[in-house]
């Protein structure tokens, strides 16, 4: 589908931004009444896996759906996250939440409520294949972003470095691209700036 067909918000950097819960809120409010949405990744926390400005398509789903190794969307405190889903805790015969960890992070955070899985990552945009069914099939592609990734965590040379190439790959790609039209923007489509006056 085109972004014209879909919701399109921007997910902030959850470390350095100053999201306010309302537009958090937004995002959880658009995925469950659309079932599917777009954001804009600003966090390093998922490298190699997602970089800053991947857009990804998120599709509503609840903890007992989602396999460990995939990439999820939660909402805790007013803040969104967007980890790899690492496991459930259950107590006695009712789930009781679900861990997530940032594939750069050192460690999981901390555990989240049942209610708070708001969808997974199906894919990153502009990619043909599903990033899900990736992670399902192929958990030598998890594990090798979870060594890149603490590579990344522990080595900020390492981090700086792939971030750098990272930026003038995609800058190279964005020279040989047509750019938008006028016409190609969609009243649908949600701006950072935006949702920052509500």
């Amino acid at each position: 589908m085109s972004p014209q067909q879909k919701n399109f918000l921007t997910l902030p950097d959850t470390t350095r931004s100053t999201w306010s819960a309302e537009g958090s809120a937004l995002v959880a409010e658009t995925l469950r009444a659309s079932g599917c949405s777009r954001l804009r990744v600003h966090g390093e926390s998922m490298l190699p896996a997602l970089w800053p400005g991947d857009v990804v398509e998120i599709a509503s789903c609840s903890p007992e759906d989602v396999r460990p190794g995939e990439i999820v969307l939660a909402l805790r405190d007013g803040r969104l996250f967007l980890h790899r889903f690492v496991g459930r805790f259950n107590d006695l015969c009712k789930p009781s939440g679900f861990l997530l960890r940032g594939d750069s992070m050192p460690g999981p955070d901390p555990q989240f409520p049942p209610g708070a899985m708001l969808g997974r990552l199906v894919r990153r945009v502009g990619e043909a294949r599903s990033v899900a069914g990736v992670t399902q099939r192929r958990w030598f592609a998890v594990e090798c972003s979870r060594a890149l990734g603490a590579l990344f965590c522990h080595s900020g040379l390492a981090r700086r470095l792939a971030l750098k190439l990272h930026s003038r790959r995609t800058a190279s790609a964005r020279t040989w691209r047509i750019p938008p039209t006028a016409a190609d923007t969609s009243s649908r489509d949600l701006s950072l700036s935006e949702l920052g006056n509500l």
